[in-house]
């Protein structure tokens, strides 16, 4: 490039996106002169869905602003808790994120989920349609621009993935109202009703179940049940209980 040099700071939270050599409090950047400034974020490693506040020189800034010869801009990350307007809260998330998935649908959060990679441009392309927040460690997936909202999960560990989400976006949470396997709702069974579907042994153990409308998948309160118990727990113990 061969334009106005700009100088660019990034907050703490974000640079972990950036190569170790721009990690710096200020990193002066040359710019070509007609890049926006989401773009030269953007060429920064940072996806524009993590950005919160632009200022520049303490003025606060659009993304699509054109830098000038001079200026500096300070990237904040996002608020916590973020608001996503214009749609009901609701979650895609891309194939490496299963196991957040499931648990998500644990705690009645609608998050839905494709076990095979069905492609980004798919993905973006559902985010938009479906209005959905899609949730992902890819950042070239959220840089796509037809996706409607993103966010980066910032751990690849299952517990710290739910807690930064739950965190950031503050859904509403009503435990065993989703079907953990598909995101459909769960409904109370009667025994009768389905006791073809249940091995002899859950027959003759258990007496409370309940199935999902859209899969029809049967569930109760088995040996895997304690377990789960305490994911919920935990999360009610750290967000606060569900609304009644």
């Amino acid at each position: 490039m061969n334009g106005p040099e700009i100088h660019l700071s990034l907050a703490p939270e974000l640079r972990l996106f950036a190569a170790p050599e721009r990690r710096r409090d200020r990193t002066a950047v040359v710019t070509d002169g007609a890049s926006t400034l989401g773009h030269v974020v953007e060429s920064f490693g940072v996806p524009l869905t993590e950005v919160g506040r632009l200022l520049v020189d303490g003025r606060e800034t659009a993304v699509s602003h054109v830098p000038g010869a001079g200026e500096s801009v300070e990237v904040h990350p996002v608020v916590r808790p973020q608001r996503v307007p214009g749609a009901p809260l609701r979650f895609l998330l891309d194939v490496h994120l299963g196991t957040l998935a499931r648990r998500l649908r644990l705690l009645g959060v609608d998050a839905a989920y494709e076990s095979e990679d069905i492609g980004d441009p798919a993905l973006a392309a559902r985010s938009a349609a479906q209005r959905r927040v899609l949730l992902s460690r890819d950042r070239g997936l959220l840089r796509r621009r037809e996706l409607w909202a993103g966010a980066y999960v910032y751990s690849d560990r299952p517990d710290e993935q739910l807690r930064d989400v739950l965190g950031r976006f503050t859904p509403p949470l009503a435990p065993w109202t989703r079907c953990t396997a598909c995101n459909g709702p769960l409904e109370d069974a009667d025994k009768d009703t389905v006791r073809e579907r249940l091995e002899h042994g859950t027959r003759s153990t258990y007496d409370v179940f309940a199935s999902c409308a859209a899969c029809e998948r049967v569930y109760w309160r088995g040996a895997h049940h304690a377990r789960l118990e305490a994911i919920v727990a935990a999360v009610l113990e750290e967000f606060g209980a569900p609304a009644p």
